[in-house]
């Protein structure tokens, strides 16, 4: 008998007739012998509408009043489903995230997990019970209720996993597991049968919207096998698991693309030293996450810092920059928000010669220019011009063979 957590997101939980679906999914599970416990999200659009709901008494709603709000969608869905296992004729639990105690610190809004109390929640799996838990939400010390920011629902998942011990993690949404890439944008991507924890972080980090990037980055320090599939569908989907020597053997795993980036350009500065500590440091402070940086010459005694921030935080960036122009002796502030982070992303980069050269002839053939660079082990990222998006992607994809059966689901 196995011990199985189950997640299930928005998409596939979003009318009652859905959560009908998921209960029948769940049974089978159950029937098979298998413990289960679920975790849930609320139903697709049920967030925005509290969030919205708050907006329109304030602006700016107070932040521990907002977790309490939102947190509501998990509690409906979990109710609901619960109901619907137990009309089944199976023993079903709710547990909220204050109910299972999933304690976590009080950073309203974007919550980390601290510990998990299983003992009551073990009980009710010994007894029978089919436990459904809400997902997104915890607790502080205080009692206040606390959320785990957009995704969190699979970082709940993956906690949960690791703290009972559970032998997999399934993630079920409405794709039938990870792509080489955007199966939107190109038609020939193909499903991955295995990723490793370090892929999937990268091009969860890099655009790739399947899994929330914290519940990746706990399944690998809690060695959390992963199971990403779809909930209208049997097929087997994907598992995120330890890197092995198979993996190594396929350079570029996956293409992703990220259009939430801007750019802003610092140009004509003195080039001394401390400059780029009085540009990010104001910067930081108003917890602005810088991701590309790039500095160059551009006449003598002189240099231009260009660097990306998310797009929401465009407008806040360029208010600090402008306002240490002055100080700073620079000629000019430009921005651009018409932007495109490009990427690829293989743990085989490690002992493979060439890959950015591949990478950068491909752009090149087709006409794309790249404005910045950044590397890491396993990826190589390129800024391009946003109308470039969907030729870029295609074109890497062609240029790594990804359309192609690869060493990964050849070696299963």
């Amino acid at each position: 008998m196995a011990l199985v957590v189950q997640k299930f997101g928005g998409t596939s939980v979003g009318s009652i007739e859905k959560i009908k679906k998921v209960a029948s999914r769940v049974a089978r599970e159950a029937d098979k012998g298998n413990s289960v416990v679920v975790v849930v999200s609320a139903m697709a659009g049920e967030t925005d509408k509290l969030i919205t709901l708050a907006q329109a008494i304030t602006h700016t709603p107070d932040n521990r009043e907002a977790d309490v709000l939102v947190a509501t969608g998990e509690q409906v869905t979990s109710s609901l489903l619960a109901m619907a296992l137990i009309d089944m004729g199976y023993k079903a639990k709710s547990y909220m995230g204050h109910q299972f105690r999933i304690i976590t610190n009080q950073a309203f809004t974007s919550a980390r997990i601290l510990d998990i109390d299983t003992e009551r929640v073990r009980q009710d799996i010994k007894a029978g019970n089919i436990i459904v838990v809400a997902g997104f939400q915890g607790v502080d010390e205080y009692g206040n209720i606390t959320t785990l920011g957009r995704g969190g629902s699979d970082l709940s998942a993956v906690a949960v996993a690791a703290a009972i011990d559970a032998d997999v993690c399934e993630i079920f949404t409405d794709v039938e597991g990870v792509y080489t890439t955007d199966p939107n944008i190109c038609s020939d991507a193909r499903k991955l049968k295995r990723i490793s924890y370090e892929e999937m972080l990268e091009m969860a980090s890099m655009g790739a919207k399947v899994l929330q990037t914290r519940s990746v980055e706990f399944a690998k320090k809690y060695d959390v096998t992963l199971h990403v599939r779809s909930t209208f569908s049997d097929n087997e989907g994907t598992i995120v698991t330890m890197e092995d020597d198979d993996m190594e053997k396929v350079v570029v795993s996956g293409v992703t693309y990220n259009k939430n980036e801007a750019k802003i350009t610092v140009w004509g500065i003195p080039d001394n030293p401390g400059i780029a500590a009085s540009i990010f440091k104001p910067i930081t402070d108003a917890d602005i996450v810088v991701d590309m940086i790039i500095q160059n010459t551009s006449e003598a005694g002189f240099t231009d810092l260009t660097f990306t921030v998310p797009k929401n935080e465009l407008a806040k960036a360029v208010d600090i920059v402008n306002s240490l122009k002055e100080s700073l002796n620079a000629k000019g502030v430009t921005f651009d928000d018409k932007i495109v982070k490009v990427t690829i992303v293989g743990v085989g980069m490690r002992t493979h010669a060439g890959v950015a050269s591949k990478m950068f002839t491909a752009l090149s053939n087709d006409g794309i220019n790249i404005m910045m660079i950044s590397t890491s082990e396993i990826k190589i990222s390129c800024v391009v011009d946003a109308k470039y998006t969907e030729l870029a992607v295609r074109v890497l994809h062609d240029a790594f063979g990804l359309s192609e059966l690869n060493t990964k689901e050849e070696s299963i």
